[in-house]
């Protein structure tokens, strides 16, 4: 027979699991991840690795402006190397009541495309990171479990609502107490298989918010992978919202990409 001490733990160690729900971790994780200050600027490459070790790299310049906290957000990308990506630039608004809004701008072409929401989970100019990975995925597409808590992770487990809009069937996520930003992402394919992984390499506390400046993406199918660098992070620069539009893709807005 359990003793009263035994039970009165259990009761106990059942009230601190409880004491904060999936949704909650997810929401902390969203905010510390995509909505540190009230707007943002960086400078950003990426180094893709192919299966056979071949490299290719992208340098551009994020703006990023914030309407509501945990809410819609403004965003663009200008590429500037290498010189067959020059002048691309990058659009986003992102909604948390419908589907984002994504436009990419080909310089050569003077082609403005709008990215459908069916292709938000394809590569980003030939990375292996998605549209939908820069912007961030909306938390109202998937249902939420924690699965485990430690002295410094959460772990949380996700399944998408529409199954047959994505291409996995769930994600974990390992979320640090400390900070609040994901330390390791790992999808499964519709067969159940680890098919995807997004690892945070290093952060740095900036102007009080923690900030991942380096992360990596890796295809553990084919074995190709790509590093995301960020330096000269700022935030809270007061970026006017005239800057965050489809003017600023055909004519960039020089004076606050510097």
């Amino acid at each position: 027979m359990r003793s009263l001490f035994t039970l009165i733990a259990s009761s106990l160690i059942s009230l601190q699991v409880m004491a904060i729900t999936a949704d909650e971790v997810v929401e902390k994780a969203n905010l510390a991840s995509f909505y540190a200050g009230d707007d943002g600027r960086s400078q950003a490459r990426m180094i893709i690795v192919d299966a056979q070790g071949r490299k290719q790299t992208r340098q551009f310049s994020l703006l990023r402006r914030t309407l509501e906290k945990g809410g819609d957000q403004q965003m663009l990308v200008f590429f500037s190397r290498p010189s067959d990506v020059r002048g691309t630039v990058f659009r986003v608004e992102k909604k948390v009541t419908s589907d984002d809004d994504r436009w990419l701008y080909l310089p050569g072409l003077d082609l403005l495309k709008r990215i459908s929401a069916g292709d938000k989970r394809t590569s980003f100019v030939g990375s292996h990171f998605f549209y939908e990975d820069v912007s961030g995925r909306n938390l109202k597409e998937d249902s939420f479990t924690l699965i485990e808590e430690s002295d410094s992770h959460y772990l949380i487990e996700a399944r998408p609502k529409t199954p047959d809009s994505v291409e996995f069937s769930s994600y974990r996520v390992w979320v640090d107490k400390g900070n609040w930003l994901p330390t390791k992402v790992e999808y499964q394919d519709k067969q159940g298989e680890l098919y995807r992984r997004v690892e945070t390499v290093k952060t740095e506390t900036i102007q009080g918010h923690p900030t991942v400046l380096r992360s990596k993406i890796s295809d553990l199918a084919s074995g190709g992978y790509t590093l995301m660098e960020f330096r000269g992070v700022q935030y809270d620069l007061g970026l006017p919202d005239s800057v965050f539009s489809e003017r600023s893709m055909r004519q960039p807005p020089v004076k606050y990409l510097r």
